[in-house]
């Protein structure tokens, strides 16, 4: 059994279905209803700054919450470089009461950006010997700490309203969401780093290429290592993992003009910066028989528990629900998904 989500990054432009930010918004809230009903498992959505993309997604979530009932609600991922740990602690809490406690929080140290060191435009800089990846680990860190509920504010002696006794934790909190905070880790190392700290695990389309072996491969010896350090660190239950791939089966003639012939069918190798070499995974697309003994050779999916579609969002929402349909109708059952 394996829990199915999308996960849309929000693409909005003239020349598209999807033609402005309140169309991005708007259909992304009408997608999650249609996989709710389709029996998917998750919405999640991308966050990138100055893009013509998602970029606040607390809003966004908690309408997701409040029109539907079963679906898990998420990110994966923000880039915790532009974020105040204490008012996203009050965002997720609120985000995550609406849904009745369906949120699924994927944080991370972000990517390369729209612009340089964007995270200066929000007000944050790193300290002094700390890189911007520090600074979003440490940021990473605070949210967790705070998330535990415990109080940590001295109360005003002579407070607007009563307060509890003793010392005051950010409001609203909601019970059991320090647990489902996720780490999207583009290394073996962050992994490790995300199992001790007691994070669930989000590994998607790109990751450091540290051995030269295919994507699929190195991602599904990142789950294992993050999986050996999750045991070594003593945490009491079970972790969750999810990848993101794109896959699209091939099932009528809009599938084959928009993907059948053409799309990265191989690995595909780039650079993030001047040092980091990374390695993109390739996407699906076939005909229902030929890719399920595709998606069979796939190493990371088979460890993982969670798999996140990543879909075009920019092709409207009848479209996309037609693909996860597919997906859930003609892929998952023959691959034991479900």
């Amino acid at each position: 059994m394996k829990k199915i989500g999308f996960l849309s990054f929000g693409h909005w432009s003239p020349q598209s279905r999807t033609r402005s930010a309140a169309d991005a918004l708007l259909e992304t809230i009408d997608l999650a209803q249609a996989a709710e009903q389709l029996g998917a498992d998750g919405a999640y959505v991308r966050v990138h700054h100055f893009a013509r993309q998602l970029a606040s997604p607390f809003p966004l979530l908690a309408a997701i919450g409040a029109r539907t009932k079963r679906i898990e609600i998420g990110t994966a991922v923000i880039d915790m470089r532009y974020e105040n740990p204490l008012y996203m602690a009050e965002d997720a809490g609120a985000a995550d009461l609406i849904s009745g406690g369906r949120l699924q929080l994927g944080i991370s140290r972000g990517s390369p950006e729209q612009v340089i060191d964007g995270w200066r435009y929000f007000g944050y800089q790193p300290a002094e010997g700390e890189s911007d990846a520090d600074m979003g680990r440490r940021h990473a860190e605070v949210l967790l700490d705070l998330l535990r509920g415990q109080g940590f504010a001295q109360p005003n002696p002579r407070p607007m309203f009563p307060n509890p006794p003793g010392l005051l934790r950010l409001e609203p909190y909601s019970q059991g969401l320090r647990d489902r905070i996720w780490w999207g880790a583009g290394s073996n190392a962050t992994a490790q780093w995300a199992a001790k700290l007691g994070m669930n695990l989000q590994s998607s389309t790109l990751k450091n290429d540290e051995t030269g072996e295919p994507f699929h491969v190195q991602q599904a010896a990142q789950i294992r290592a993050y999986r050996e350090a999750w045991k070594e660190a003593g945490h009491t239950r079970a972790p969750r993992v999810s990848v993101s791939r794109s896959i699209f089966p091939l099932v009528d003639d809009r599938d084959r003009a928009y993907f059948g012939r053409e799309g990265q069918q191989q690995d595909q190798i780039g650079y993030l910066d001047e040092q980091t070499r990374a390695i993109f995974g390739r996407s699906y697309a076939a005909e229902p028989d030929a890719l399920i003994e595709q998606l069979k050779a796939d190493e990371a999916i088979a460890e993982a528990d969670t798999l996140l579609l990543t879909i075009p969002n920019q092709l409207g929402v009848d479209y996309n629900a037609h693909v996860i349909e597919a997906i859930l109708t003609h892929i998952a059952p023959a691959l034991g998904w479900r």
